[in-house]
């Protein structure tokens, strides 16, 4: 089907970038509850996830800035589309994978929403060398003996129950003075 994006279920760290061809109270109607869900012909959509803004509030940074800077999007995706970037004006929607809560979806956009860009996040590295001291091992704490953990036990008790005595017994008093 021509005009339909596809969404894979998990999506995670994908910004897609539409342009708005609209007057600029249309653009400002799609912030409404469910009216930007409606035209991209879907259910629901997380509007925290999502951006409408007119290319202009960008001033000096423009959109490779703001996609590179203020969205993580490696500078090497965006060199590509520069001059395109550039050369975008009026009103932008910018939409990040988790708007579509992780579900697989279609989207099927109004004919004034085009996609004009799909970019990846940054993706953060967790790998690490893997820990090999023996106190990072799972159970590697000294094993206190059961008299022993029956008596922390029966002393972390004891101090609990004085604590909730004094709190009340200054209560009463309080109330009573």
């Amino acid at each position: 089907m021509e005009g339909v994006i596809h969404i894979p279920a998990g999506e995670r760290g994908v910004i897609r970038l539409f342009a708005l061809n609209m007057r600029p109270e249309q653009a400002a109607f799609l912030k409404e509850p469910g009216a930007l869900a409606q035209v991209l012909g879907i259910e629901a959509l997380d509007m925290d996830q999502v951006e409408i803004f007119p290319v202009s509030d960008l001033e000096d940074i423009g959109l490779t800035g703001y996609l590179t800077e203020g969205c993580g999007v490696p500078r090497a995706q965006v060199e590509e589309d520069r001059e395109m970037l550039q050369a975008m004006e009026g009103h932008v929607l910018l939409i990040r994978s988790r708007a579509f809560g992780g579900e697989e979806t279609r989207l099927t956009p109004a004919e004034q929403i085009v996609l004009t860009g799909t970019y990846g996040e940054r993706q953060t590295n967790w790998s690490a060398v893997p820990a090999s001291a023996e106190s990072a091992k799972p159970y590697s704490a000294p094993k206190l003996s059961p008299r022993a953990a029956r008596s922390q036990a029966r002393r972390i008790g004891a101090t609990l129950f004085t604590a909730v005595m004094l709190l009340i017994a200054l209560l009463v008093w309080g109330l009573l003075f």
